[in-house]
């Protein structure tokens, strides 16, 4: 239904069930418990909130990489939504939401999502200190009529490992992107705008789409990939280069698609790239030839595994 970006937004008069969490990547985990919720919903005919975070605890708290989200606020609302989740709420993360008291939140909460099921994971708390355990939040239910639900975030209904999405983030900086999409049930994925390049593609015959993606996302290490490009309602094959372009002796980091079988201007289109798997690292050639011939056996290799995962 709407994606808001603050819980003071909401004013919904139909009662809800609610889950809060940060929910980076919606990974497997995250999708068969929000399914589960969103079930649980429907049969009560009450709406299926998720409630997160933006920028995330990690970010305001502690030391991490720049680079360190799996997906945007935008990305992950999406995603939440094409689950049938009705509303997500990207609530501020700041100074004033670190210092809520967790009663004050849960007051909140009822007052403007009309809470009835709070979905929460088992090490979950919330407010000042942490104090807003899920014990807290179950006396809390008591005294204010909602029921608070404790889970874990496993793969499947079926049971299997829990997983987190700090798994996901080791996985997707070490290029394992097998590995990654084995946890989030789908290739990684960035977006962005295509922008001007260099067009040295161009004037070696291997036209490329340069990307101009969030500087917070993690991007996969620099090397080629097979990807899958997806334009609006188009989806196309891609061998995709990231890195410095050590060959040239540039600097600057960069995302480079050639977009196989497609040579059209799509300068300020939005685009979707979806890494299935990781071809090579990175490398300098001694020269254009070299690196002509190199690219035309990538373009071959990419072919191959997007035909694969095609059939698959």
């Amino acid at each position: 239904m709407l994606h808001l970006r603050h819980l003071c937004e909401a004013q919904i008069e139909t009662e809800s069930v609610v889950t809060i969490g940060v929910f980076d990547g919606v990974h497997r985990g995250h999708q068969t418990m929000i399914r589960r919720l969103v079930e649980e919903a429907r049969a009560s005919e009450r709406l299926a909130v998720v409630l997160t975070f933006h920028p995330h605890p990690d970010k305001v708290l502690g030391e991490v990489d720049r680079r360190y989200y799996l997906s945007s606020p935008e990305q992950r609302a999406k995603l939440l939504i094409a689950l049938g989740v009705d509303l997500v709420i990207s609530h501020p993360f700041d100074e004033e939401t670190r210092q809520i008291r967790a009663e004050e939140f849960v007051d909140q909460l009822l007052r403007h999502l009309r809470l009835k099921e709070l979905w929460v994971g088992s090490d979950f708390a919330m407010g000042y200190e942490r104090e807003g355990t899920v014990e807290f939040l179950r006396r809390q239910g008591k005294i204010k009529g909602f029921s608070v639900t404790a889970i874990e975030l496993i793969m499947s209904e079926a049971g299997g490992d829990s997983i987190h999405s700090s798994q996901v983030r080791d996985l997707v900086r070490q290029g394992e992107m097998r590995g990654a999409k084995g946890m989030l049930g789908r290739a990684y994925s960035i977006e962005g705008k295509v922008v001007m390049g260099q067009q040295r593609g161009r004037r070696i015959g291997v036209p490329t789409a340069n990307l101009e993606v969030w500087e917070e996302q993690i991007i996969p290490p620099n090397g080629v990939y097979a990807c899958l490009a997806r334009l609006g309602e188009e989806t196309l094959g891609a061998a995709t280069n990231i890195g410095m372009r050590p060959t040239f002796g540039e600097d600057r980091l960069s995302i480079e698609a050639h977009l196989l079988g497609f040579d059209r201007d799509i300068y300020g289109a939005s685009m979707e790239l979806s890494f299935e798997a990781r071809l090579r690292p990175e490398r300098k050639f001694e020269g254009t030839e070299e690196l002509l011939r190199q690219i035309k056996l990538d373009i071959e290799e990419a072919k191959a595994v997007l035909e694969k995962v095609q059939l698959d």
